[in-house]
């Protein structure tokens, strides 16, 4: 048996240390050069999202990452290149980055920033959901929520309430949407359950064409942020009967995911630190698009029917929590900041979503 010295020791102990090395440098130290973020826009590089994120990449790039930036016009696709290495970061709507964040994703349930008061909507509380929310993202004690394995989200940006554009304004309580045809994205399962849940019949789509089949007339119903409106022309698919819904289904996001393993250390959250200071910028091009749309084309729920599309809201989330679909964790964490938000809420004394 060799004996153990006080050289041999030392340089057991220098051989450990270098092995060490090596595997922090592997996994942090040699971050991709100059890392490739791929951005969802359904206007492609001329688009708003990617103008948008031209001026994060300059912010970035001033803190030593330069990133390659590279636009897709179709989400599945940007998610796909994402997941199989071909882009070091994602810049997508919940509903893809859901795959590699469920906890933040969860931020886009039905219902999770929803906020009445008398029985009205709230929109600029719900939109104070999503930015508490961002600012607990952006806390030093945040990692449980915004790492998830190899990936972390690395921003956060509210662009807008989903509201229904119906062909038909008697389409005005979860009731009357039985029987109808309902526009959902065919790889999010909480739609399809939700339109379900309502007896009507979900018709299969995908952000790149949901547009086109309800202005063709292939559905009674679809959904979208006043953002989109414009660009999808879906006002045209309204016809002289329908309607835009005043009531948000949800406040849907962009989120940007990282491959943590290809950046440095500290990259995530100065990313986020940076989406989160311009959330009033993001916000108050959402309400101008809001604001931009026609009165005459806006249909107001009645004081009766608004807390009914709540609780049928609030009932679809929490059986999607059971099924898998939606992550408790996250939803934990936002029924906890709308009831300090507003507090006289009934469900605040429910103990569904926190228990």
């Amino acid at each position: 048996m060799t004996a153990i010295t006080p050289s041999s020791l030392r340089q057991t102990t220098s051989c450990l240390a270098l092995i060490a090395g090596l595997y922090a440098h592997a996994a942090w130290a040699a971050p991709v050069a100059e890392p490739k973020l791929c951005v969802f826009d359904l206007q492609g590089a001329s688009g708003d999202m990617f103008n948008a994120t031209k001026d994060y990449a300059l912010a970035m790039q001033a803190k030593g990452t330069p990133l390659v930036l590279k636009s897709y016009v179709d989400e599945r696709v940007a998610a796909d290149d994402f997941r199989t290495g071909q882009c070091d970061a994602l810049l997508a709507t919940a509903f893809r980055t859901r795959a590699f964040n469920p906890v933040t994703a969860a931020t886009d349930s039905f219902g999770a920033a929803l906020i009445l008061r008398q029985g009205k909507v709230d929109h600029a509380a719900g939109h104070e959901v999503i930015r508490t929310a961002s600012q607990i993202f952006n806390s030093p004690g945040a990692a449980s929520y915004v790492v998830q394995g190899k990936y972390e989200l690395a921003g956060l940006i509210d662009v807008g309430a989903v509201y229904a554009v119906v062909r038909d304004k008697r389409m005005n309580t979860p009731e009357a949407m039985a029987g109808k045809k309902i526009l959902a994205f065919d790889h999010d399962k909480a739609q399809a359950a939700l339109i379900q849940k309502a007896g009507a019949q979900p018709v299969n789509a995908d952000i790149t064409n949901f547009a086109n089949k309800f202005n063709n007339g292939m559905a009674d119903m679809a959904a979208a942020p006043a953002i989109a409106f414009k660009p999808l022309e879906l006002l045209k698919g309204m016809g002289p009967n329908g309607a835009v819904s005043h009531f948000p289904y949800m406040i849907v996001s962009y989120q940007l995911i990282i491959d943590r393993t290809r950046f440095a250390p500290g990259f995530a959250e100065a990313s986020r630190q940076y989406w989160l200071s311009h959330f009033d910028e993001v916000l108050a091009r959402v309400n101008k698009a809001e604001a931009e749309l026609p009165a005459s084309v806006w249909m107001e729920l009645s004081a009766e029917n608004t807390p009914k599309y709540a609780e049928f809201l609030r009932q679809t989330r929490v059986e999607l929590i059971e099924q898998g679909i939606y992550n408790k964790q996250g939803l934990k964490l936002l029924k906890r900041i709308r009831c300090k938000i507003n507090p006289a809420d009934s469900e605040c004394t429910m103990p569904t979503e926190v228990n």
